[in-house]
C-alpha cells in the first residue's frame, strides 16, 4: 500500500514537471505509440483499459495488468487503417520463477509506398515509410489488490532518408478488487526522448500522457462498464482548426453564437472522457461498445448526422483461439477495422 502511494506521488510530480510540454495533436513525434492496437480496446473507444482478466492484448497498453496467468500466451493484431496504411503488433508472455512475468511485443505501422518526385514533377522510383517499437513489459504484485508495471520501448522511425531512434518508458499502477469487481489504473505513458533526430539539431518531444482508467462489472447482470480519462497532464486539449472553425453563426441575425461558461467547461471536461461497455453473456463471447467524445468533436462534420466517435466490436472463442473484431468510426470518409487473435501455447 505504501509503495502504491509513493508511485502516485511520483506520477503527480512528473505531471507538474512536464506540464509545459503537454501539447496534443501533431506536436509530438512517434505518434503511432498512441494508437489503439487491441480490437478489444478499440471497440471500447480508447487506447487502454483498466480490466484485469489475464488478457495479454491489454498488456501492451497497460503493463500493470500483466499476471503470471498470461504465461505462454500469444497474440497477434492487425489494423486496416486508411488508404494503404496498416499497423498492429505481436505479443508473447513468459513467466520466470524468480523474475516474474514478462510480455515482449513488436509494434509497427506501415504507411505504404510513395513516389519519388522532384519539384518539376519528374519521378524516379518509390520509397516506403514505417515506424517500429520493441516493447518489454513487466509487472509485480505488491499485495492482493495492488500491482505495479512498466514497459520499456525501443523505437525506430523511417521516412525515406529521414531516420530517428528513441526510447520510452510507461509506468502504471493498478488496484483490483475481485470481490467488488472493480479495477482502477493510473498510468504515465511514453516518458522518454529521441536518441537520434530526423534532421540535425531538430529535437522533438514524445507523446507523454497521464491516464486514469476505471472499470466495474455488475454482480447480477452481464455488463462491465469502463471509464477512461485521458491527458490528465493538461486541462484544455481543445483543437480549433483555423481552416474550419467551429464558430456558429445565427442564420437570422448573422451574429456569432456565444457559448456559456458552463458549456465551455463541459466541453473541455468531456474531451478527456472515453466511455465503454461490455455485454458478457458468456466467458466465451462478448459484445463491446464505446464512445470517444474528443474524436467526435474533432472529426465530425457539422452539416451531416453521423456516428463518428462511436465504436463497436465483439469477441468469441473458437477451440483454442480467442478472436476479436472492432470497427472504429473515425470520420464520414470511413472506419478502421481491427482484428486480434490470441491463444495459449500451453493448450496445444
Amino acid at each position: 500500500m505504501k509503495k502504491s502511494i509513493v508511485f502516485i506521488i511520483i506520477v503527480i510530480i512528473t505531471a507538474i514537471y512536464t506540464k509545459t510540454y503537454a501539447q496534443t495533436g501533431g506536436s509530438k513525434t512517434y505518434q503511432f505509440l498512441t494508437l489503439p492496437n487491441s480490437a478489444r480496446i478499440a471497440a471500447m473507444g480508447g487506447n487502454f483499459l483498466a480490466i484485469k482478466d489475464n488478457d495479454i492484448t491489454l498488456a501492451i497498453a497497460n503493463p500493470s495488468l500483466i499476471t503470471d496467468k498470461m504465461s505462454r500466451k500469444l497474440a497477434i493484431n492487425y489494423v486496416n487503417y486508411f488508404s494503404d496504411i496498416n499497423y498492429g503488433f505481436a505479443a508473447y508472455a513468459q513467466s520466470f520463477k524468480k523474475l516474474g512475468t514478462f510480455v515482449g511485443s513488436l509494434q509497427y505501422i506501415n504507411y505504404g509506398s510513395f513516389i519519388y518526385a522532384d519539384p518539376t514533377g519528374q519521378t524516379s522510383g518509390t520509397f516506403k515509410a514505417g515506424e517500429y517499437a520493441f516493447n518489454i513489459g513487466w509487472s509485480k504484485m505488491l499485495d492482493s489488490n495492488f500491482s505495479l508495471g512498466s514497459n520499456l520501448k525501443l523505437i525506430n522511425s523511417n521516412f525515406e532518408t529521414y531516420n530517428s531512434f528513441g526510447f520510452a518508458v510507461d509506468l502504471a499502477a493498478t488496484y483490483n478488487n475481485t470481490a467488488k469487481r472493480f479495477t482502477a489504473s493510473l498510468m504515465m505513458k511514453n516518458i522518454g526522448r529521441q536518441l537520434s533526430y530526423y534532421t540535425e539539431g531538430n529535437h522533438e518531444n514524445l507523446p507523454f500522457e497521464i491516464q486514469l482508467g476505471l472499470s466495474k462489472r455488475l454482480k447480477h447482470a452481464p455488463f462491465r462498464f469502463s471509464l477512461l480519462l485521458n491527458h490528465l497532464e493538461k486541462w484544455d486539449i481543445t483543437y480549433e482548426d483555423p481552416l474550419n472553425p467551429t464558430i456558429k453563426i445565427d442564420p437570422l441575425t448573422g451574429e456569432k453564437i456565444e457559448k456559456t461558461e458552463a458549456a465551455i467547461f463541459g466541453d473541455k471536461l468531456m474531451r478527456h472522457v472515453v466511455a465503454g461497455v461490455e455485454f458478457i453473456p458468456s466467458e466465451n463471447f462478448n459484445i463491446r461498445l464505446g464512445y470517444n467524445y474528443q474524436r467526435r468533436q474533432e472529426m465530425k462534420v457539422e452539416s451531416a448526422l453521423s456516428t463518428v466517435g462511436f465504436s463497436w466490436g465483439f469477441g468469441f472463442k473458437v477451440s483454442k483461439f480467442y478472436l476479436s473484431y472492432a470497427n472504429v468510426i473515425q470520420h464520414l470518409a470511413g472506419s478502421s477495422h481491427f482484428f486480434t487473435i490470441a491463444t495459449n501455447i500451453s493448450e496445444f
